[in-house]
């Protein structure tokens, strides 16, 4: 029987920081599939808006690598979006990143 992404995330014994680390990619990631769902744009379209290849656009949505910042910057700047640096304990709305 395969193993479940659980038992092998249990098994890698990530520290505090590095599960914080994931949970925050996990949440980007998230948000930027919202905001592109939500404006009725699927992966090729909106790798033409911001003038990268699908592919660029289903690796960072299937979280293949982490997203590296000026990639983030080069989707979310034609979709209106930017990034904001907020204290960790504040709650993040799935609008603001």
């Amino acid at each position: 029987m395969a193993a479940t992404w659980k038992q092998i995330r249990e098994g890698l014994a990530l520290s505090e920081e590095e599960e914080r680390v994931i949970e925050l990619e996990k949440n980007l990631i998230k948000t930027l599939v919202q905001i592109r769902e939500e404006k009725e744009l699927t992966q090729a379209q909106l790798a033409d808006i911001c003038e990268v290849s699908q592919p660029v656009i289903a690796r960072l949505e299937t979280a293949v690598h982490s997203p590296q910042l000026n990639s983030l910057l080069k989707i979310l700047v034609p979709l209106g979006y930017t990034l904001e640096i907020v204290p960790l304990g504040s709650k993040f709305s799935n609008k603001r990143l």
